[in-house]
């Protein structure tokens, strides 16, 4: 009898992850998935989770914040697109659930916060084709004509403050989508604007340094083992469009789909002087929307969503909260 083939590593992404010989993926970092809750106990935001597309397998889950109910209150929409890496987290993720939570109750908004498929079991661009999709499918229930309409957009969501946004990975993702809205003829369905996006420390990254980041062990950065990772076969690898929004053969930044735009930035980011660059580059490229940097002195990466009960956190989340209107 054969003996059986010892498990080896065959790829890994540290201290992230990892794939073995038999195919099974190791997740090293991320928190728990936790079931949605009809009313949160710390801010009474109710949460449900709902299927966009079986083939592929997209789904979302909806926040919907505590409202008067002897008005109908018609408010904003967010569509938001976890961080990660790509490859980790979750739209049902402890850590996204209770920021959300927190954001939905402060900004008092509609919040469908996307499941995308993760890499490296769906390699990119699968993560962007199914925040596209997930786009759509909230943008047509401004004119639903078929199908099954989801209830909190129908009676609660204004579609003339519609809103996208997310962090690093998500932020990314954000950026592609509005950009994609603004290339593309035709638009969204039923005429549906988006009014603004939000970048919470958003992953983007070259083939060469820019401001700040050191020459040496360029080459080997973290968002550089990402991109490599999650995307093995991009088209200009790091330079891809998709990484590198000035990457050859990327469309204008004068071409973003929306009105206004807000960009955070943390002190000790890693990440930190691509914002700005992203910012800076933004603002010279003709587009004719509004643009805000925020820099978050002295903090880490994706603080608000590690800890959203610091001073800075609450700034972060009031801030969002001004925007989304």
């Amino acid at each position: 009898m054969a003996s059986a083939t010892p498990k080896e590593i065959v790829r890994e992404l540290p201290p992230l992850i990892r794939v073995y010989n038999d195919g099974t993926v190791e997740r090293l970092l991320g928190s728990p998935q936790v079931p949605p809750s009809l009313q949160d106990l710390q801010t009474s935001v109710a949460s449900k989770d709902i299927v966009i597309s079986e083939n592929p397998s997209i789904s979302a889950r909806l926040y919907l914040p505590k409202l008067n109910s002897h008005i109908a209150q018609k408010i904003p929409i967010l569509l938001y697109f976890h961080g990660g890496a790509f490859c980790l987290e979750s739209a049902f993720s402890f850590l996204h659930h209770r920021y959300i939570n927190i954001l939905a109750s402060e900004a008092k908004v509609v919040v469908v916060s996307v499941e995308y498929r993760l890499a490296p079991e769906n390699p990119l661009p699968a993560a962007y084709e199914d925040s596209w999709e997930a786009l759509k499918w909230v943008t047509s229930h401004s004119n639903i004509t078929n199908g099954e309409p989801e209830p909190w957009l129908i009676n609660h969501g204004d579609f003339n403050r519609f809103y996208i946004g997310g962090d690093t990975a998500g932020a990314n993702i954000a950026h592609n989508a509005v950009l994609r809205v603004g290339v593309e003829s035709g638009g969204l369905v039923g005429g549906v604007k988006i009014a603004g996006v939000v970048l919470a420390f958003p992953l983007f990254w070259s083939s060469e340094p820019i401001l700040s980041e050191p020459v040496d062990g360029f080459e080997e950065s973290s968002a550089m083992q990402v991109w490599r990772f999650v995307y093995p076969d991009a088209p200009h690898g790091i330079d891809n469009p998709l990484i590198n929004p000035l990457g050859c053969g990327a469309p204008s930044l004068a071409s973003l789909g929306c009105s206004k735009m807000l960009i955070f930035v943390a002190g000790k980011d890693d990440l930190r002087d691509r914002g700005i660059w992203y910012h800076d580059a933004v603002k010279e490229s003709g587009w004719e929307g509004d643009v805000e940097l925020v820099e978050v002195v002295g903090e880490e990466h994706c603080f608000q969503i590690y800890h959203p009960q610091t001073q800075n956190s609450k700034i972060i989340i009031t801030r969002i909260a001004s925007f989304l209107v």
